[in-house]
């Protein structure tokens, strides 16, 4: 048990440090396209505190990890109003996607470390690879169109339905608790994400 803990912990502090990039470039590409609500509010920052859901970045993730060994977590959102958006609703959609690539990112950098550490630094090596896996999935699960996910800011850009939207939005919490207990959702994202890894490892590892 101290051992399903302590993994908790390690997966909830990885994912915490990769949910500031993440949020991080959502702010950055707003305001790069007209608007400073994010800046205003002071989410344009690498500081963790200016970026962290206690629910959902700290509280769910370790419950998730302890219950089930799956992952389901997210960052505080970063709020922006597409009016001021270069493009308005285009402008939202890449907002939206800045955070996920921005995992992709880190990945790439992650599974280049743990290369570069794979002789020297096993241990720590190891800790990247993990660090990798969890970016990837963290970039695959923001996608999916459930807010407060980002994916739902492109049924947004593709002028969905506000009704349906915002019945979304009240019940987004709930979908993605039965998602990922009741389907194979969160197994196909663990292994895309893993699949993503071996992918990055084969490219920086020799």
């Amino acid at each position: 048990m101290t051992g399903n803990w302590e993994n908790a912990i390690l997966q909830v502090l990885i994912f915490w440090m990769l949910t500031t990039p993440h949020e991080f470039a959502h702010a950055w590409t707003a305001v790069k396209l007209g608007d400073d609500t994010p800046r205003n509010e002071g989410r344009l920052t690498l500081n963790p505190l200016a970026h962290v859901d206690w629910l959902g970045t700290v509280i769910l993730p370790a419950v998730t990890v302890l219950l089930s060994g799956g992952f389901l977590g997210w960052g505080r959102p970063v709020n922006t109003n597409p009016y001021r958006l270069r493009g308005e609703m285009k402008g939202l959609a890449l907002v939206a996607l800045a955070g996920p690539a921005s995992n992709v990112v880190m990945a790439a950098g992650l599974a280049l470390v743990a290369g570069l550490l794979a002789s020297s630094s096993p241990d720590l090596a190891q800790l990247c690879v993990m660090a990798t896996r969890l970016s990837l999935y963290l970039a695959i699960f923001n996608m999916l169109p459930v807010p407060p996910l980002d994916g739902s800011k492109l049924l947004l850009a593709a002028r969905a339905p506000a009704m349906i939207y915002e019945e979304l939005a009240r019940f987004g919490f709930v979908l993605l608790i039965l998602a990922m207990s009741l389907t194979n959702l969160g197994y196909w994202m663990a292994s895309a994400s893993w699949t993503g890894t071996e992918f990055l490892l084969g490219l920086f590892v020799r």
